[in-house]
């Protein structure tokens, strides 16, 4: 009798530890993976820093030992200015001064402003960097004695050994019309970096880009006075933000590369042979201060040239030129270093990306690394110059591991625990602090030497896993399966933890789908929010949630991505309805009650697939579509699908000229004040369902962005998601 009462208390302890996972759960990221806030490796190559836990000081720790060196920075002890908190940190060169950010304020993507405070390391004294307003995209000259900003789309620079004396470079920016040592919006979002101007070896010459954007057509959305920021200047009359946009196939900036001597201030514009609508996508000098590397591309993006420039003859002279199949992934010069006399570029040349040795002067030395596999990153050369480290599929595209090789070829995986791993190496590559999981494992931070050998754990995530031990958490399963075409797609998928395989279970598809992007990783860093934490909630709720790759997504090698160049949304909406065919094939799920999802290109996805012709979907959702790539920038959609004008085919493979054939319920959310996926995108498809007749849901949102967050906004929106499924799917 005693044995019967054990075993029921035991079983109802467990059922009553299984905690349901709410939205509020899911919003703020209670089951979220804990990582090392702020690390940056240390100009010595044996330590790094990292913000404290309670986010008031900055240490420094030893690679090998894993003790405290010293305490650089803490904000309670400062002298001089005080801050109420801080954000992000940069340490000079020289190692005598930091940049404190405070007040980050977001412009887009990835470009903001914020107050930064210079902090004197040995007198422990915090001044502000600039009395004249908030600064952008600070950088330190090499000896560590001037930095370099923008403010107002102008060049400032900061003297240190001049007692911070301000001194303005450049005059002539305007908003709208001319910037300065940063790019313009679609620079920014598609060429994926927010600092345009780099100082030479010796300090003495300052280099930039230019954008002339005065011939961009504007775009405008209105602003009302709305909440969570409240903006009460519009209280009564709404206001409207305006910024330079260039759509597919029209004008783009007109950029120039200019130099600047510091001590003389004699400015210089180089002398580049650039197309009329080329793209200068990288600046940045050379271990050699009379060379300024400059890397072009041609508009239609199939073609990278790297010059030589002499920032005072202003001579430049061609060294590579890399003309891969289709286009130039953005990758390939993400991590260029030309600071040795050896430079690593990565190239699809054959097939697959690849890392291939130059010299500095531009000869191919030999092609590093090989195969079937695709290198993802490339983290850089140790001291000796011998040894090349990078992140790899090895053959496998749901994996990532971290590399070497020799300057003979000689290739070795240096971390083999099967999943997905991540490095941020030392200076010099001596060790590396290794980020890995599975998708069943949260993520292990750990360091290494540079041959494999783990020194020690910095984060386990003990915590998480105890907490995912007590909630209703189901693992996910990898699976893969063949479409009617012959191709093999792979995916992962959530069940209920109450599984039942002789019910009917409903399925959400989720996917991004993008050219390039992988959703379906062996990590834990899947799903929407990251760590599949609304996925599971989904499953507890009843759903099997669903999420695969299809054709032109990353990991595979260059024809599996680029198979959908020129047709995009063609291949990828076929192969959507191919899951959905698949999964309604299996005796557990009801094939009447499929519902697919995804935002951006997953929204454009979304609404292809459900246009596709095949009625498979019952429902879907589409958050910030785009509707029609004519709508969209020009770097973006004409590197997969050129122009309009000489692809206007491609371009009709669209929501807006599929719209007939939707079948399934609609949602669709936006948001109306999206700088990226403009409104315009919904609101001329909402106009083709109302005239055809066709009824549908929609959700849109006052003043958010392309993220439709601040305030409540993000659950609000997860709460009609939901609502939404649930009376189509469970009802």
């Amino acid at each position: 009798m005693r044995k019967i009462i054990f075993v029921f208390a035991a079983l109802f302890s467990m059922v009553a530890q299984a905690q349901t996972i709410s939205l509020d759960d899911v919003m703020w990221y209670r089951y979220s993976e804990k990582g090392i806030y702020g690390m940056r490796p240390y100009s010595d190559g044996e330590s790094f820093t990292q913000i404290s836990n309670d986010r008031s000081k900055i240490e420094r720790y030893s690679y090998a030992s894993g003790q405290l060196i010293e305490t650089i920075f803490d904000k309670n002890t400062a002298r001089g200015e005080r801050i109420a908190a801080f954000g992000n940190y940069i340490i000079s060169p020289n190692g005598k001064t930091m940049l404190i950010e405070t007040k980050r304020k977001s412009i887009y993507r990835r470009s903001y402003t914020a107050d930064y405070y210079i902090y004197d390391i040995k007198n422990n004294l915090l001044t502000k960097l600039s009395a004249g307003g908030p600064q952008e995209c600070p950088k330190y000259s090499p000896d560590g004695n001037v930095i370099g900003f923008v403010r107002d789309n102008n060049i400032f620079l900061v003297k240190l050994l001049f007692n911070n004396a301000e001194s303005q470079v450049t005059k002539d920016g305007e908003y709208n019309k001319i910037i300065n040592g940063k790019p313009d919006w679609v620079y920014e979002e598609e060429f994926e970096f927010n600092q345009a101007f780099d100082f030479s070896a010796d300090s003495e010459m300052l280099a930039w880009i230019r954008f002339d954007e005065s011939q961009v057509n504007t775009f405008s959305f209105p602003v009302y006075a709305g909440e969570a920021p409240r903006n009460e200047q519009y209280s009564l009359y709404p206001g409207a933000y305006t910024f330079k946009y260039p759509k597919a196939g029209e004008l783009n900036s007109k950029v120039s590369v200019h130099t600047f001597d510091i001590k003389s201030r004699v400015e210089r514009k180089m002398d580049l042979p650039l197309d009329s609508d080329g793209y200068v996508v990288r600046i940045q000098f050379t271990g050699d201060k009379d060379k300024l590397a400059i890397l072009t591309q041609n508009r239609h993006q199939d073609r990278l040239d790297i010059y030589m420039a002499n920032p005072r003859s202003t001579v430049c002279q061609l060294i590579v030129r890399d003309t891969p199949k289709y286009f130039v992934e953005t990758k390939v010069y993400a991590n260029l270093d030309f600071s040795r006399d050896k430079f690593v570029l990565m190239s699809e040349r054959d097939g697959y990306n690849h890392l291939y040795l130059y010299s500095i002067n531009g000869t191919l030395i030999r092609q590093l690394t090989h195969g079937e596999k695709v290198i993802t990153d490339f983290y850089g050369t140790d001291e000796s110059g011998t040894n090349f480290y990078y992140a790899s599929t090895e053959g496998n595209s749901l994996e990532k591991y971290i590399c070497k090789v020799d300057q003979k070829g000689k290739e070795t995986v240096i971390t083999r625990d099967k999943g997905t791993h991540s490095a941020t190496f030392s200076t010099g590559c001596k060790f590396f602090v290794d980020e890995f999981s599975d998708i069943n494992t949260p993520t292990v931070t750990a360091v290494y030497n540079s041959a494999g050998k783990r020194l020690r754990v910095l984060e386990d995530n003990k915590e998480l896993k105890e907490a995912l031990s007590h909630a209703d958490w189901a693992k996910p399963e990898i699976f893969s399966f063949t479409t009617r075409e012959g191709v093999e797609l792979y995916g992962w998928m959530i069940k209920p933890t109450t599984f039942d395989p002789s019910k009917k279970y409903p399925v959400l598809m989720y996917q991004y789908s993008g050219p390039g992007a992988q959703e379906v990783h062996n990590s834990f860093n899947n799903g929407f929010f990251g760590n599949l934490s609304w996925e599971q909630r989904l499953a507890q709720k009843g759903y099997i949630v669903v999420c695969v790759d299809g054709r032109g997504t990353g990991g595979r090698g260059a024809e599996f991505q680029k198979c959908t160049y020129m047709t995009m949304g063609d291949k990828e909406s076929k192969d959507q309805v191919e899951v959905a065919l698949y999964m309604g094939q299996q005796p557990y799920v009801d094939k009447d009650r499929i519902a697919i999802w995804g935002w951006s290109f997953g929204g454009f996805n979304t609404l292809m697939s459900m246009c596709e012709g095949s009625d498979v979907f019952c429902c879907g959702i589409a958050v910030a579509p785009v509707t029609d790539w004519r709508f969209y920038d020009t770097v973006y959609t004409e590197r997969y699908m050129r122009t309009p004008q000489e692809n206007p085919t491609g371009y009709d493979i669209s929501p807006l000229h599929r719209y007939q054939k939707l079948h399934g319920k609609l949602l669709l959310c936006h948001g109306m004040a999206d700088d990226n996926v403009h409104f315009q995108n919904s609101a001329e498809l909402i106009e083709k369902f109302v005239q055809q007749g066709t009824q549908f849901e929609m959700q849109f949102y006052t003043n958010r962005n392309h993220g439709i967050g601040g305030g409540n906004t993000r659950k609000h929106l997860f709460t009609r998601i939901e609502e939404f499924l649930d009376k189509n799917m469970l009802e």
